[in-house]
């Protein structure tokens, strides 16, 4: 298999076509981090897409699909990335009121095991369920083997108490998959296609390959020689990693994970999924797992994606969400090739040699001189705090020396703000007046912020004995 030079950027999708280039020293430097990762990890054939706020800015290739280079609409298998997609379906079904995250999944699907599992659990891969379906391995062999949810276990179908760790669970996505299909009515890849790869324009993502698409090779560990590797369908399993995909696709669907898109799924969602929900293993205290999304801290950065693997294929997607970048890595080699550290390089790349430029600051229109009277110092006893307004109504209490007990506050019907994140996420806070109308105190929690430290003139629990 003789791998032709790189080509240049194979780009169908129109909507990069108004997008600024990347410059050449860093299109030159994403070249050689991909062309690095594919010669050292001997893959047949490697693709590789850079995102930034939302479009496609990057794609490069290297070696050869059927003697051609590999172009951003050419199918590989991304395994566990579809887990992701799962997540995203049963995140749709609780935010229309279907389910909760805290139900038991045995409310809602019979199972012979994991009903006792929440569905936050399972999303998190906290159910404590088994890594891998019963019997022969299950990437290799046909889903017939398992007709049924109960052929999904073997002899020790939950190795560790639900909620108690984190352990990775191949079949309890199988079982989300299934949770999807009895609620929906219909097979959980034609709801993906009806309610997230349709709407997101994500025509060639699909449970089976279509032309083109990367044929996969295992490579001898210590010889430059391949064989094929045979692809199988994998029944129940499915859920759990069978979707193919482009580079173009899933540049699009890294977009909606980090932006949303409300005929999918909305932003405070999205967010939910990125929100670590489990503790990490005690070896990888820098890692851990939200809801259908791996997240990390990588060089300062926090990181949001996932992995994915089958037989003759690797794959990788990830976010730096504050950054405004994702990017995606394809190669069609079993193991070997690195696809998570070559889409986490590739964007740090790009954040290092050309910074994201902040937008252009703006004066507030039409602002409620009430609120404006709101801001500037408070002190909690005798720390002293600075409330910011932002747009919106919405504000930031943070403490003047640092730390960390500092919150951004959304408004919510009825007066008052709930916070969005840090110490007081979800706490709510409000501003309370005297019987002539003027501002005693902030609450916020119970705790009570004033104007002067310790202010005697207002309504400090416990009073305050005076300076």
């Amino acid at each position: 298999m003789t791998a032709p030079a790189h080509a240049p950027d194979p780009d169908p999708d129109p909507s990069t076509a108004a997008e600024p280039a990347l410059l050449d020293g860093t299109r030159r430097a994403l070249l050689h981090r991909l062309a690095v990762a594919q010669y050292e990890g001997r893959a047949p054939a490697a693709v590789a897409a850079v995102v930034r706020d939302g479009r496609r800015v990057w794609f490069g290739s290297r070696g050869a699909v059927d003697g051609e280079p590999a172009t951003a609409d050419t199918q590989f298998r991304i395994g566990s990335i579809t887990k992701t997609f799962v997540a995203v379906l049963v995140l749709r079904l609780r935010d229309e009121g279907l389910l909760d995250l805290g139900d038991r999944l045995g409310t809602h699907l019979p199972t012979p095991q994991g009903g006792d599992a929440t569905i936050a659990q399972l999303l998190s891969h906290s159910s404590g369920l088994a890594a891998e379906a019963r019997g022969p391995w299950w990437e290799r062999t046909p889903g017939e083997l398992r007709p049924e949810p109960a052929d999904l276990f073997g002899d020790e179908p939950q190795p560790h108490p639900a909620g108690r760790r984190f352990h990775y669970s191949n079949p309890g996505y199988a079982l989300l998959g299934a949770l999807v299909e009895r609620l929906r009515g219909r097979p959980w890849h034609e709801v993906l296609h009806a309610e997230v790869l349709e709407p997101l324009g994500m025509s060639r993502t699909a449970p089976q390959p279509s032309a083109p698409h990367a044929e996969g090779w295992a490579v001898h560990p210590w010889a430059d020689v391949v064989q094929r590797e045979r692809v199988v369908q994998t029944g129940l399993m499915a859920p759990a990693g069978e979707l193919w995909s482009t580079a173009g696709d899933l540049s699009r669907f890294a977009a909606f994970l980090a932006a949303g898109d409300e005929r999918v799924l909305g932003t405070a969602s999205l967010a939910e999924m990125r929100a670590p929900a489990v503790a990490p293993e005690p070896a990888d205290w820098n890692g851990s797992y939200g809801l259908g999304l791996q997240v990390q801290h990588h060089d300062g950065r926090m990181l949001a994606g996932h992995g994915g693997s089958m037989p003759g294929f690797v794959a990788a997607l990830w976010l730096d969400v504050e950054a405004g970048l994702g990017a995606v890595a394809l190669a069609n080699v079993t193991s070997g090739m690195p696809v998570a550290a070559l889409a986490t390089g590739l964007m740090a790349e790009v954040a290092e040699r050309e910074p994201r430029l902040p937008g252009p600051w703006q004066p507030l229109d039409g602002v409620d001189t009430a609120l404006l009277a709101l801001t500037g110092p408070w002190y909690w006893g005798a720390a002293p705090y600075l409330l910011r307004l932002r747009g919106g109504g919405r504000v930031e209490l943070s403490p003047m020396a640092g730390g960390r007990l500092g919150s951004r506050f959304e408004p919510v019907p009825g007066g008052g703000w709930k916070g969005l994140d840090g110490y007081f996420a979800g706490e709510p806070l409000r501003a309370v007046r005297r019987p002539d109308g003027t501002v005693d105190h902030l609450d916020l929690g119970t705790f009570v912020f004033t104007r002067q430290p310790y202010d005697p003139d207002a309504a400090v629990p416990g009073g305050t004995e005076g300076w």
